[in-house]
């Protein structure tokens, strides 16, 4: 079994320390500031993912989005936010368990007030394709393999739908 980086069954607590978290922000969401680390791939895990993510007091975690072929799930750990999931806001704090199964309905987490990151483990499937789409900004996004394209929802056109006997 090859995978891109020397992995190991065990990743202790301390190794993965707020100092050490690399951070990201999604591109499609000015507000979006996350910190974190992916700790299937440390682990060699190859058919799910999970990672552990800090999102900051003011900050949102990613961009309102669905899955169209992967299942994805959300365990509150630490700190309070906010979910939006599907139109409507909920509040989340330590031991909620967020689960999306696949087609998703739309959702997206942040971290609106407080002086406290907001905790989470986030993972699921590892799907080779994927589409996404985000409603509040009405693009979609097709990933196949390691590359992804960004499409507008007003360029998008019809090819073929089935008539449901398929």
């Amino acid at each position: 079994m090859s995978t891109r980086h020397e992995t190991r069954p065990l990743v202790h607590a301390a190794e993965v320390s707020d100092e050490g978290l690399p951070r990201f922000a999604h591109p499609l969401n000015p507000a979006s500031e996350v910190r974190g680390i992916s700790l299937s791939e440390l682990t060699g895990l190859q058919r799910i993912q999970v990672h552990l993510i800090r999102v900051a007091p003011g900050k949102e975690a990613f961009v309102y989005h669905t899955h169209a072929c992967s299942e994805e799930f959300l365990y509150v750990l630490s700190g309070r936010g906010v979910a939006e999931i599907d139109g409507q806001e909920h509040e989340i704090s330590p031991g909620d368990f967020l689960g999306f199964p696949a087609p998703s309905v739309a959702h997206h987490v942040r971290n609106p007030v407080g002086d406290e990151d907001l905790v989470y483990l986030m993972g699921g499937e590892r799907c080779s394709t994927e589409v996404s789409d985000f409603p509040h900004l009405k693009k979609r996004l097709i990933r196949v393999g390691d590359v992804a394209h960004l499409v507008d929802w007003r360029d998008m056109k019809l090819f073929w739908k089935g008539n449901g006997d398929d």
